[in-house]
């Protein structure tokens, strides 16, 4: 059998990528592969500790900062958001998912804090992205690929969020994205910090992740990958984002869906401390039964079979995708994480204390994980 090495090569030599780490940990067992290049020039070989753009993968780690806040006190998972969010106190509900985003009527209900974390606010995307109701989020609201220059200030974007109508009622369907950005709002405003500081505090020290934030500073842009998407000349890849471009400075709006940048150790300290219940060395970051919320599936079967985006044979938990059925060889019932749109992808499966990353830097053109993916989820299954 292939090792990961091998594995992950194989789409360096297609061209599929210019490059790729890869991680995966079983208690003591650590293998850990750094592939090809951190550009397509070949500039420098791929390193360990390449810090990569990790998109998507920022969701567990923003519902974890949520479940702190819910762990002290601050919050409950029953609790209606708009005390904290007032911009969302009223929300109006297009009349069908296809409606003018003028026919609309009244929310049934509040939105709550479970509504935000398990993404059944009624606010994200759906299968079909010409809805009217979605296009003031792709718009004036600039969800979908990360763009992190691009995106208005905290207070003007959760503004700009009240005068969108919700394509589902609360609580009635799983809808993809906009409710991890929300979350990063509800953090800063719950705490009075911005987001960064307080995940820096509570999230990234006490778990040793130095490189992880939404920004990469001046002394590390030497490790910072270059960001691609296809399209280039003769069906190569076209550069999306240089070491010095959206990310080299700390973004107005930190995204809780998609803004932060990190590498594979970083990553895989937040993965053991989940498989840990919690604990990170002499830290406890979160309680036992938030973990076990976090990573569970949170999904009514109503809500699971009327979504029709990304979660075939999977549910959802909080931040993250949960497995529920073996569909695919790499399918393990309990695994828990999720996939970033620049490339990226980490779980974690509590049954065997395994913890997986890969990330790459090219961006995924729809919602089927490239074969990149595709092949490290079968080796790290099998580990």
């Amino acid at each position: 059998m292939s090792g990961l090495r091998e594995t992950l090569m194989r789409h360096v030599d297609d061209g599929s990528v210019p490059g790729a780490v890869g991680l995966v940990a079983r208690g003591d067992r650590v293998e850990v592969a750094a592939v090809g290049a951190v550009d397509v020039d070949g500039s420098a070989p791929m390193a360990r500790d390449s810090i990569f753009r990790i998109a998507s993968i920022t969701k567990p780690v923003v519902a974890a900062a949520v479940m702190v806040l819910v762990d002290e006190g601050r919050l409950t998972l029953d609790d209606p958001a708009a005390p904290w969010l007032p911009e969302l106190a009223a929300p109006v509900v297009v009349r069908t998912p296809s409606s003018a985003v003028d026919d609309v009527v009244p929310a049934d209900r509040p939105i709550t804090v479970f509504d935000l974390l398990n993404s059944c606010a009624g606010y994200g995307f759906s299968s079909d992205f010409s809805l009217p109701a979605l296009t003031p989020l792709f718009g004036e609201l600039r969800q979908g690929p990360p763009q992190p220059q691009s995106v208005p200030a905290p207070d003007a974007w959760t503004a700009a969020l009240g005068r969108i109508p919700l394509l589902q009622q609360p609580g009635e369907k799983w809808l993809y994205n906009t409710c991890s950005d929300i979350q990063g709002v509800l953090i800063s405003r719950v705490t009075g910090r911005p987001l960064p500081e307080f995940l820096s505090e509570r999230l990234f020290e006490p778990l040793g992740m130095a490189d992880t934030g939404f920004a990469v500073p001046p002394d590390r842009l030497d490790r910072f990958t270059s960001y691609y998407r296809p399209g280039g000349t003769g069906g190569g890849l076209e550069l999306a984002d240089a070491p010095d471009g959206q990310w080299s400075s700390v973004p107005v709006f930190p995204s809780g869906a998609g803004g932060l940048v990190s590498t594979v150790d970083d990553w895989c300290a937040f993965g053991r401390m989940l498989l840990a219940e919690g604990t990170f060395g002499d830290h406890r970051i979160l309680s036992p039964e938030s973990v076990r919320l976090m990573t569970g599936d949170r999904l009514t079967k109503a809500q699971r079979e009327a979504s029709d985006l990304f979660l075939e044979g999977q549910s959802w938990g909080f931040g993250g995708a949960v497995d529920i059925e073996t569909i695919q060889p790499w399918n393990v019932p309990g695994r828990y994480g999720w996939v970033g749109g620049t490339g990226t992808t980490a779980h974690v499966v509590p049954s065997t204390g395994t913890v997986s990353i890969m990330l790459s830097q090219v961006e995924m053109t729809g919602p089927t994980a490239p074969a990149t993916m595709r092949d490290f989820w079968r080796y790290a299954a099998t580990y």
